[in-house]
């Protein structure tokens, strides 16, 4: 699959291309290019920028935004460590950050958002907050398919897959974008990093970021590349070359689901997902102090 998406061949690509948009009903209107026979191959049209007015970003600095096109899958609190994936199943912290004891305690009885890009889906990744980057996970595993009937019937599904761990401190505490590989979408990347995987590894990887400098971990990065990541709300992070799912963490009590989304909610890149608590109380002290 991965050979053939980037299959360059003008007939290959343009007819594979053109099926795709007819039967996933893409709207190539939202495209930069709206042209289908212009992409270099099919992965360079799956991974397709869209025009910025196309995907507004939610200016509210209370508001964290949607990081992806897609469906909720689910969202809610973190009950203690355990993560809601399904009707009777659950993985937990643990497993999904892979033991990583430093990092699992600060989402413990936090709040959690499963966000599942389909096919037709824009299969970019943005940020939902203003955040500085400070470790990056690779944490090898299988590729179930991730849609919901898989979500039902495959215990700690999100846990036992294949993802890319990003951790992230913001003004509202420590936040986790984790991007979930799936059938056929053994490729992710991030803006900072480049391609992750493949090649697929047989063991954890860490990289660790700080605001001087990038550990040894990172020799293996092109040695011109920012060494102090901090990535505005709305800005790109990273893509799947195939679609798949981003889990969203938080710590405890700093944020609140929007009222509207739900699981099977359809949300788009850049609107509201969440308040911040911390900074929504910040401002209202600010106007009983303002007003006394």
């Amino acid at each position: 699959m991965h050979k053939f998406t980037r299959n360059e061949s003008t007939l290959v690509k343009n007819n594979f291309i053109r099926w795709f948009v007819k039967h996933y009903n893409v709207d190539m209107s939202l495209a930069q290019c709206e042209d289908p026979t212009a992409f270099r191959h099919f992965n360079d049209f799956f991974t397709r920028p869209l025009k910025t007015e196309a995907r507004p970003i939610c200016n509210n600095p209370q508001k964290i935004v949607c990081p992806v096109d897609g469906t909720v899958s689910q969202i809610g609190r973190i009950n203690n460590s355990a993560i809601f994936q399904a009707k009777g199943r659950y993985f937990t912290l643990h497993e999904l950050l892979a033991r990583q004891d430093t990092w699992v305690d600060k989402f413990i009885n936090g709040s959690f958002s499963t966000l599942y890009l389909s096919p037709k889906d824009y299969h970019r990744i943005h940020m939902p907050f203003d955040g500085t980057l400070r470790q990056m996970t690779y944490i090898p595993g299988k590729l179930f398919s991730v849609n919901a009937a898989t979500a039902r019937a495959v215990p700690r599904l999100f846990a036992r897959n294949e993802r890319v761990v990003c951790f992230f401190d913001t003004a509202i505490g420590p936040m986790a974008i984790i991007l979930v590989g799936a059938l056929f979408v053994g490729s992710m990347e991030t803006v900072w990093h480049g391609l992750v995987t493949p090649p697929h590894g047989k063991s954890i990887s860490h990289w660790y970021y700080n605001q001087q400098h990038n550990s040894q971990a990172e020799s293996d990065m092109n040695s011109n590349q920012p060494q102090h990541q901090h990535l505005k709300k709305g800005a790109e992070m990273g893509r799947f070359n195939m679609g798949s799912t981003v889990i969203l963490l938080f710590g405890p009590e700093v944020i609140q689901w929007e009222s509207a989304i739900q699981p099977e909610s359809t949300i788009q890149m850049g609107s509201e997902l969440a308040t911040s608590i911390e900074i929504a109380d910040k401002s209202l002290n600010k106007v009983d102090t303002d007003i006394g």
